[in-house]
């Protein structure tokens, strides 16, 4: 269940959105790393398989590494699909404060905006 994403849903307003955009932001640079991590994983994993392949391994072998392959292709999708709702919600959080004059020049929102452009690499 998400946090409250509202920028005054405290008493204390810019603490609670500070906290609320840091946490944001640690979870899409999270997922943006693990997501290029799964990446790198299913690249070597195809790299196996291929290699396996042309050296015509045993059936048993290539049916494990083509399991191995087809799972990390689906922690691919998954943290893709994960990211991108991060950046989502991130992105409507950061545009619902912005045009706040209490959050000009803020360090969080220039954190938040660059952990934007980051993930939409």
């Amino acid at each position: 269940m998400p946090l409250a994403t509202t920028p005054n849903s405290t008493p204390d307003g810019k603490p609670a959105v500070h906290r609320q955009l840091k946490i944001q932001v640690g979870a899409a640079k999270r997922l943006l790393k693990e997501h290029d991590l799964y990446r790198q994983e299913a690249q070597a994993q195809e790299q196996k398989l291929s290699k396996l392949a042309d050296e015509n391994a045993e059936e048993w072998e290539l049916k494990h590494a083509r399991r191995i392959a087809e799972e990390s292709q689906r922690m691919v999708k998954d943290t893709r699909n994960r990211l991108g709702k991060a950046v989502q919600e991130l992105t409507s959080f950061v545009a619902s404060i912005k045009n706040k004059p209490e959050f000009e020049n803020d360090e969080e929102l220039v954190k938040a905006e660059e952990a934007l452009k980051a993930a939409s690499v």
